[in-house]
């Protein structure tokens, strides 16, 4: 699928201290806006790391049956390190190239990590949907940034994850089943936190994860021998 953004997004050649520069320039250009249209085709994407070796999976299902209808898949060596608040420089670049192969094209893309849930505002989510043009949400394990107050133990709850100094809104913790532990929803572009919100609880309906990204996870475990 054609990529839709500047090169200067896709410059992984650069220091931490250079994309940290990076995304406080592009965090400007995140949009938080309304869905335009139905959400038929929901994508998500994971990228699971081995020693040097990564793959990347995007697997896009169809709403409300929660069908698989795409599955593909990227392995290539990582070359970024491990830094926090870093990680679409490492796994960007491979998730892309498992997003060329796709066949369908997704109404709204979840990603396995935080968008405006980031100290810098420009997650991994945000960063993918900005580069892509592409309606993109984050739902992520566990707290990047922000505080909050645990949600009630049933399903669909939710609090507030908010910046403990200024009080701005980055996300909400929601839990996705009763009685286990809540996931972490920020948008990332071309969205709004309702509308993530809604989505996420829509996708989960056995597990605590939602099914783009719990399914994009389990295909990004499938390794092949030669990197194993």
């Amino acid at each position: 699928m054609e990529l839709a953004a500047s090169a200067r997004m896709r410059n992984w050649n650069i220091s931490p201290s250079e994309a940290r520069q990076l995304q406080n320039s592009l965090a400007c250009q995140v949009a938080e806006t309304p869905l335009y249209g139905q959400v038929r085709l929901i994508a998500g994407v994971d990228v699971s790391i081995r020693g040097r070796f990564g793959r990347a999976a995007a697997v896009v299902l169809k709403l409300p049956e929660l069908t698989v209808e795409n599955s593909t898949a990227f392995e290539d060596a990582v070359t970024w390190p491990y830094v926090p608040g870093l990680l679409a420089f490492r796994e960007i670049p491979l998730i892309l190239r498992a997003w060329e192969r796709l066949d369908l094209e997704p109404d709204v893309i979840m990603v396995d990590g935080h968008g405006r849930a980031h100290s810098r505002r420009f997650g991994l989510a945000c960063h993918l949907g900005v580069l892509l043009q592409k309606p993109t949400l984050g739902v992520a394990k566990t707290r990047f940034v922000g505080q909050y107050d645990d949600p009630c133990v049933e399903k669909g709850c939710r609090t507030k994850l908010t910046d403990p100094r200024t009080g701005e809104l980055l996300g909400a913790v929601v839990r996705t089943r009763t009685h286990v532990s809540p996931v972490f929803v920020s948008t990332g572009h071309a969205i709004t936190l309702e509308e993530s919100v809604s989505l996420v609880l829509q996708c989960a309906v056995r597990y605590r994860l939602p099914e783009p990204t719990r399914q994009a996870h389990l295909e990004s475990r499938r390794w092949t021998p030669r990197h194993r």
